[in-house]
């Protein structure tokens, strides 16, 4: 199945669970967002970083993808400072340059070996962190449940366009096929464990604060190894895995010296 149909199924069933949970528990209000353009420029964002880390998992294998597209802190760590104008020190600035630097270790015998969709999780990162920009930048005027919403509303109609794209072009990449009745309870399946994610994420912010909790995103490079291993048979060399300890150590200097800021060190 192409990657644009399983992406837009992502979206078609978030945006299917979420918005009775809105109607029952918040009203009809709450699905209108105060500032539409930016809210569904960051729905479209969410869905070309899911579009370009699907695709991608159809050359890389899962653990690869994963801890390329882990380099999302260390841009978001660039683009807060160019655009909210966060300070950031020297500090930060080379464990972000060496944390691009790992990055490079996996991306290099990839690309050698694919070309250039071994720059797509890349691709995901970087669409990815301007999204959390634009969140950031939400946050204190829209509710989490109402971006929730958009963001499948957004992603939902743009990979729906790039699907008709497909269609009327016959670009095989982006035409749709008709899934079978298993594929659509898989394609359900995601779309319901992307929504819990999301909502346990809301939560957990809710309760603790981002500099606690963000280090246990890098749990996910551990996960998708494993499952990578035992599903697929696949299992990172060891240029890979000292990328990925880069990659991590720079997240982690990076998130540690955010905390250290954020106390008044």
């Amino acid at each position: 199945m192409p990657a644009v149909q399983i992406s837009w199924s992502r979206f078609f069933f978030q945006t299917l669970y979420i918005a009775p949970i809105i109607l029952l528990t918040i009203g009809p209000a709450a699905m209108r967002a105060k500032n539409p353009p930016v809210v569904i420029l960051r729905g479209v964002l969410i869905a070309a970083a899911t579009l370009f880390f699907f695709t991608s998992l159809r050359y890389l294998p899962l653990a690869e993808a994963i801890a390329i597209f882990f380099v999302e802190p260390l841009l978001l760590t660039v683009l807060s400072a160019i655009f909210l104008r966060e300070r950031i020190g020297w500090r930060r600035i080379l464990a972000v340059i060496v944390g691009l630097g790992g990055a490079q270790l996996i991306i290099q015998p990839s690309f050698a070996e694919v070309g250039w969709p071994a720059l797509l999780p890349l691709g995901a990162a970087a669409t990815f962190a301007v999204y959390l920009l634009l969140t950031k930048t939400l946050a204190a005027s829209e509710r989490p449940l109402t971006l929730h919403l958009w963001a499948g509303i957004a992603g939902t109609a743009a990979l729906g366009i790039a699907m008709g794209v497909g269609v009327v072009t016959g670009v095989e990449s982006f035409t749709p096929v008709w899934p079978s009745a298993g594929d659509w309870l898989f394609l359900a399946l995601l779309g319901a464990i992307a929504t819990a994610a999301h909502f346990l994420v809301v939560i957990a912010f809710g309760l603790a604060p981002a500099s606690l909790l963000a280090p246990f995103q890098y749990l996910e490079i551990v996960s998708a190894t494993l499952l990578g291993y035992l599903i697929f048979n696949d299992f990172p060399g060891p240029q890979t895995w000292a990328g990925i300890a880069i990659i991590i150590g720079a997240g982690g200097f990076v998130l540690w010296r955010e905390r250290v800021r954020a106390e008044g060190a």
